[in-house]
């Protein structure tokens, strides 16, 4: 694969961004499901040039320090219940699971009302340490005390949320939002009902679908952390490869199943020769790894990173970064972007087309939009979509913002028909490659 220069370290505690456009692509966030490829992505065109293989279209590249890319429960829900039958009313007869902005309500005050009369939100697959969902939940729960707050399998892939609201569909105890990845949007556009933030206008166009159906929430780059007193610092993808890293090297879940274990494979591809245009590379490079004796098929968590047993993870950076802070103490934890080619990407928002507390699920929206949540995103590490249009507003975190992790010169995002070929491709050759 070649030299390449020294990875740059993403030290949690002082940690800078780089500026990027982007260009034009369809959204996305952490699983994906069976049919098009999985959540979220970004990444690739440095060895464009050299590979003659990438559309200019991907590319996301590096500009002066005043834009941005959009910057990039608490118990178990019983999912048995009881038929809901109120879904749709609220207290000014308005038709809550047909309003596609918050006009249709009037204002914010009103759908807060016709939230608080549902009494209940449903969210499933929001695990506590992801991208601080934990503090933002708790948020709500302190803002909206009327509104019970039911998280339900907080651990469950994008795939497995659209399971759940197909299951459960009728029940009081279905989901009433979503929080997946590209891929799985994609593929499920009929369970989702159209919505617009009162913020729509600060959500590029490249990371929202255009009628509402989903939206970009937050993102950020596929990174490789490590536990410097297990394994040399890894300069690159070929050191992995090397005998110091035997069985010890995951990535987070199945990449036909996973966002961020689809965007590792994405990683892998281009940084190995390969392109978003064709996944072989990273199949490849894990095939490899595999045969190597280095690859662990173990989900990396903060417990089995305590244990020793996945000291090295393939993972978003705001996930790595968090898993050092969580395991201060215990064990250290640094966390690598590879030089070359970024690989990042955006989870998305959406609301159940069949969502049993519909108001709520539309003030859910307004909520994770608004300035203070998109704040409390870029404090779990995460790149709000809302970033640049707030930095020109003046009301990001400025602190947090800069504190954000350098990232590649170049990075480029897979569009809906890459994500789809790729994991099409996965779907066929990914268990082959590494049983």
């Amino acid at each position: 694969m070649g030299a390449r220069p020294p990875a740059s370290e993403v030290n949690p505690l002082a940690r800078r961004r780089l500026p990027f456009t982007c260009d034009p692509w369809p959204v996305t966030r952490r699983s994906i499901g069976s049919g098009p490829s999985p959540p979220s992505a970004v990444a690739r065109s440095t060895a464009r040039a050299a590979r003659g293989d990438e559309s200019e279209d991907n590319v996301i590249r590096k500009r002066t320090a005043l834009a941005t890319l959009a910057l990039l429960t608490v118990s178990g829900l019983a999912l048995a219940g009881c038929s809901s039958d109120t879904a749709g009313a609220s207290t000014d007869g308005t038709d809550a699971a047909a309003a596609t902005s918050l006009a249709d309500f009037g204002d914010l005050a009103a759908l807060e009302e016709a939230a608080k009369s549902e009494g209940s939100l449903n969210v499933i697959a929001l695990p506590r340490d992801w991208a601080n969902y934990g503090e933002i939940l708790d948020l709500w729960a302190e803002k909206y005390p009327e509104i019970a707050l039911n998280e339900a399998t907080p651990d469950a892939s994008s795939a497995e949320e659209l399971q759940a609201a197909e299951n459960l569909k009728g029940q009081d105890t279905a989901p009433d939002v979503f929080d997946v990845g590209l891929a799985v949007a994609l593929a499920n556009t009929d369970s989702f009902a159209p919505y617009k933030v009162a913020g729509w206008d600060d959500i590029p166009d490249a990371l929202k679908e255009q009628s509402g159906l989903y939206t970009g929430d937050y993102g950020g780059y596929m990174a490789v952390g490590y536990d410097p007193d297990a394994v040399p610092a890894p300069d690159s993808l070929e050191d992995l490869l090397g005998a110091d890293y035997k069985g010890k090297v995951a990535i987070n879940g199945d990449p036909t199943q996973a966002g961020a274990a689809f965007a590792a494979v994405g990683l892998a591809a281009v940084q190995n020769g390969g392109s978003v245009d064709d996944f072989q590379a990273g199949i490849d490079f894990f095939q490899e790894l595999n045969a190597a004796g280095n690859f662990v098929k173990i989900d990396p968590t903060p417990a089995t990173i305590a244990s020793g047993e996945t000291p090295v993870v393939f993972d978003w950076d705001y996930l790595n970064v968090g898993y050092g802070t969580q395991l201060e103490g215990q064990r250290n934890w640094k966390v690598v972007v590879f030089p070359g080619t970024g690989y990042a990407g955006y989870y998305n928002q959406a609301i159940n087309a069949d969502a049993p507390h519909p108001a709520a699920a539309r003030l859910w929206q307004e909520f994770l939009y608004s300035d203070e949540v998109q704040n409390l995103w870029l404090k779990g590490g995460a790149r709000p979509v809302r970033a640049e249009a707030m930095e020109t507003a003046g009301t990001i975190d400025d602190a947090l913002f800069a504190a954000l992790p350098e990232t590649p010169e170049e990075t480029v995002v897979p569009t809906a028909e890459q994500s789809e070929a790729a994991s099409t491709l996965l779907g066929t050759a990914w268990a082959t490659a590494v049983q």
